[in-house]
């Protein structure tokens, strides 16, 4: 394991990272940082020293760290922007607005060097900006040097103290954080309670807080000896009122996490050939149970994600009791812990596989969001049948009524809205939950499930560590499996065009069948015709596209499978022909693996009695 995060870093920090199929630089960092927390008055002090790298072929005359603690004021822009947006989340509503002096959070820069030199900085909302005193060159680094203090708000959304179920402090978004600057320039977006994107770098994190609070971090802790508290075999009896250090490390990171409380108790699990996972929460009779069995569900979940999603590179993983729901970060989660045992497992599986897509992979959630929170919903719906068996119904079924729900409701904005910009949280959700997963699933449907899974594991081994894009994404399907796929992207992605399609007529004469098949909406695609003979034989009849260069490869379960010609997306209506007659067919389908996102899928299928001439005709009438 530690060869293998040696490994990282050292692509990681080189001023170009190459392989076979990227080349792309990235920027990193070192942070260390000591943090001293008062909790009493709920308020700490720290001092930070970053060295910064930039790997970039720019010059930097500017850079901008996160405050986001700042978002927790009245009159913030999360707080105006709840109170106005149409449906706000609950958790917020106004409740930022009524927020006491002490109850706010802020951070305060009281000073910031640039090698030692005093630099000019303003504080704008959720926004340090910095002018620095000279140019960081093109592959040149620089050390800035922070102090500051801060107040820890009140819980409400993700970060903050005493939450609904009573935990201290849940330490996430939490420190003066440097914000990215990659590919497309700077990201300093304004905090306003949704996604992130982050500078990959190594945290060594100090933290000194009251002797009987119990701490989870990102990260490795490197003195257990020190503190006992379940993290070492040797307990350790600390004197009242006094505090402890605790010192976590962390390696290839885009951020850091961190929660504590005096009930909290600490466990582990270890995952065989991969990290030790460590379980804190608090003592509690009502939880203890479900928490224990968790263990045993948390150690399978890592193992199914490794095997399908790529190899876990880190030492731990840690689940923490903590937050408004669930919330992932790198090498650790916080998640509400009084639940019962499938909820508790079921937002763990989700956090978890956020690892893959938010911890590793890393993609610009604020304008990428469904890369992450969909492919999440994918993987983590996965997981849970495999925890849980397969119950019959479709992995990807709830996201695919969520996104039909969407599609027809007149709300629906494409999934490339930047994330705080859409107009509902609504068709947010929707979006990068629902719609993010049926995006996954479908892409199975084009390109075939074998072509998929090794797609999936191509792309983790290819951007893991490199912030990908959706072009990124993309161009590992194209190449696995000889199609071109950037209409999916702009239809899918790039507007809000639906899928329609229904077999609009039926014909037969002699030993022949003619069907009509319609396109009834605009989103063109590749289509499933699924014929069950009487006799009980499945048979496929896979319709590429023109537009697609290819077809996907012959997928189990079919008696036969016959490619036809290829559909010009100009075209509304197909014609195929089946040489079986059509007193032998029991019935024909569009897409019987319910992957196809038809938001109308009453004329898809068809169950057919024995036939006449003219048996079947669907007219679309509209209410």
């Amino acid at each position: 394991m530690k060869l293998k995060l040696i490994a990282l870093s050292l692509i990681l920090f080189s001023s170009v990272v190459t392989n076979a199929q990227v080349t792309r630089w990235q920027q990193a960092m070192s942070c260390e940082m000591d943090i001293d927390m008062d909790v009493e008055t709920h308020k700490f002090t720290g001092t930070q020293e970053l060295v910064y790298s930039n790997n970039s072929p720019d010059d930097l005359d500017q850079v901008f760290y996160y405050l986001f603690f700042n978002a927790f004021q009245p009159g913030s822009m999360m707080d105006v922007r709840s109170r106005t947006i149409e449906d706000p989340d609950s958790r917020v509503g106004d409740r930022i607005s009524q927020l006491e002096e002490s109850q706010q959070g802020y951070q305060n820069i009281t000073s910031l060097k640039m090698d030692g030199a005093d630099v000019d900085f303003k504080v704008v909302g959720t926004i340090l900006e910095v002018n620095l005193p000279k140019t960081l060159k093109s592959g040149k680094k620089a050390t800035f040097e922070m102090v500051f203090d801060a107040q820890v708000p009140l819980q409400i959304r993700r970060s903050g103290r005493q939450n609904t179920e009573g935990v201290r402090y849940s330490m996430t978004q939490w420190f003066p954080k440097m914000c990215e600057y990659d590919c497309m320039g700077w990201h300093a977006v304004p905090y306003v309670g949704r996604e992130f994107h982050g500078v990959w770098g190594d945290y060594m994190v100090n933290i000194t807080i009251d002797s009987e609070f119990v701490i989870g971090a990102t990260g490795v802790l490197q003195n257990p000896n020190d503190i006992g508290h379940g993290y070492t075999l040797q307990d350790k009896d600390h004197p009242k009122d006094s505090k402890l250090t605790w010192k976590f490390k962390a390696e290839n990171v885009i951020d850091f996490a961190w929660a504590a409380d005096a009930d909290f108790v600490h466990e582990t699990a270890q995952v065989e050939n991969g990290p030790l996972i460590h379980f804190i929460h608090q003592d509690d009779e009502e939880i203890n149970e479900n928490w224990n069995e968790l263990k045993e569900y948390s150690v399978k979940a890592m193992e199914f994600f490794s095997e399908n999603y790529g190899e876990y590179p880190y030492p731990q993983y840690t689940i923490i009791q903590g937050g408004d729901g669930g919330m992932e970060y790198p090498m650790i989660t916080l998640i509400t812990g009084k639940r019962s045992l499938g909820s508790l497992v079921g937002v763990t599986a989700h956090e978890m596989a956020h690892s893959w897509f938010q911890g590793l992979l890393a993609t610009n959630e604020s304008l990428y969001e469904w890369m992450d929170e969909g492919f999440t919903t994918f993987a983590s719906g996965e997981c849970m049948t495999h925890l849980f068996g397969d119950d019959g119904t479709p992995n990807n079924f709830r996201s695919l009524q969520g996104y039909i729900r969407l599609a027809n409701s007149g709300a629906e904005e494409p999934m490339s809205t930047h994330a705080d910009h859409y107009a509902t949280n609504y068709a947010y959700g929707s979006a990068a939950y629902s719609k993010g997963s049926v995006f996954l699933n479908q892409l199975s449907y084009i390109v075939g499930e074998e072509n998929f899974r090794a797609g999936m594991i191509e792309y983790f081994n290819t951007w893991a560590f490199h912030h990908p894009n959706p072009n990124d994404f993309i161009r590992i399907f194209e190449k696995n499996s000889n199609m071109e796929l950037d209409w999916y992207l702009q239809h899918f992605v790039n507007s809000t065009r639906k899928i329609d399609y229904g077999i609009s007529e039926i014909k037969g004469s002699g030993n022949s069948t003619t069907l009509s098949i319609e396109r009834f909406d605009l989103m063109p695609m590749p289509l499933d015709v699924v014929i069950t003979k009487k006799d009980g034989t499945v048979h496929m009849h896979n319709i590429p596209m023109v537009i697609m260069r290819g077809e996907k490869s012959p997928e189990e379960g079919y008696d036969s499978w016959t490619v036809d010609r290829d559909w010009a997306w100009t075209d509304p209506v197909y014609s195929l022909s089946l040489d079986i007659p059509v007193s032998d067919i029991a019935k024909i389908e569009i897409d019987n693996s319910s992957r196809l996102a038809d938001v109308n899928p009453s004329n898809n299928s068809v169950d057919l009695e024995d036939g006449t001439q003219f048996i079947y005709k669907y007219d679309r009438i509209e209410d």
